[in-house]
């Protein structure tokens, strides 16, 4: 059996300000740390579960945050960026039994964590299908595609609600509650703890339950924050300039999306 793991890092336990996830800055060193912890307990599970092949995907800013040296022997890490539309899901295909996504945080245009995001800070937000979309969003929809299970997330409790819209068999752990620019968080250990106990759950169970429906037809549009960057998108094939700002774009292939997302983003 196969699993891929893509880890992100705004939404690990604890995470609050955009120092603490940037190499050099204050706080970084120890909320590396704790990423690596709780990958390392998502990984525990899945080899206790009697998966043979595991591929970690060190999904944030740099994508070399993960301590390989922490995460137990049966497991690949893919470090970098491979430079595909596949971004943060890097190296998945169809031979994947299962997804997890640790780590990840709500979307652009929403107040679920203090470092909402979607893919990067140049827009307002990114919607699909009319709905804020996060990354998790974006890259459970590329799991999809390759019809393979999303079987677990963990990050901020706004992104662990919306999971139930997708499917709601998916396990999730919400392991901070964003408040303003403020969260609450769960206490580091008990979220390694909660994490290893949850993805066993997810991996002994019927993975036919947690796969994702693609919709038939995809509408996306990106505001910027910026006028330039919508005028430069519009020339993207296929896309169209609504606005000052706004970017829409519409496929019914799923990797056209990704193209647009990956080139236009």
């Amino acid at each position: 059996m196969k699993l891929y793991i893509s880890a992100d890092m705004e939404g690990i336990t604890g995470v609050v300000d955009w120092d603490e996830t940037e190499h050099g800055k204050e706080g970084n060193v120890h909320f590396r740390n704790q990423m690596t912890r709780e990958v390392a307990a998502a990984c525990e599970a899945a080899v206790e579960a009697g998966f043979e092949e595991i591929l970690v995907k060190d999904a944030h800013g740099p994508a070399r945050n993960i301590d390989p040296s922490m995460l137990p022997e049966e497991v690949k890490i893919l470090r970098g960026w491979t430079r595909d539309p596949c971004i943060m899901m890097g190296g998945l295909d169809g031979s994947y039994d299962g997804v997890l996504f640790i780590g990840y945080h709500s979307p652009a245009g929403s107040n679920g964590n203090p470092l909402a995001h979607t893919m990067n800070g140049s827009n307002e937000y990114v919607k699909i299908n009319g709905e804020y979309a996060s990354e998790f969003l974006i890259n459970a929809y590329t799991a999809a595609m390759f019809k393979v299970p999303v079987l677990f997330l963990s990050g901020d409790k706004m992104l662990c609600e919306s999971v139930l819209k997708l499917n709601e068999n998916i396990k999730t752990l919400p392991v901070s509650e964003g408040i303003g620019n403020a969260s609450i968080s769960i206490h580091p250990d008990l979220a390694v703890k909660k994490i290893k106990e949850k993805v066993l759950e997810a991996l002994k169970d019927d993975h036919s339950k947690y796969l994702i429906k693609l919709p038939e037809k995809f509408h996306v549009e990106i505001s910027f924050k910026k006028h330039f960057l919508a005028y430069r998108g519009g020339f993207y094939p296929g896309a169209k300039q609504t606005g000052a700002k706004t970017v829409e774009y519409e496929s019914s292939d799923y990797m056209d999306v990704l193209r647009f997302l990956f080139f236009v983003l």
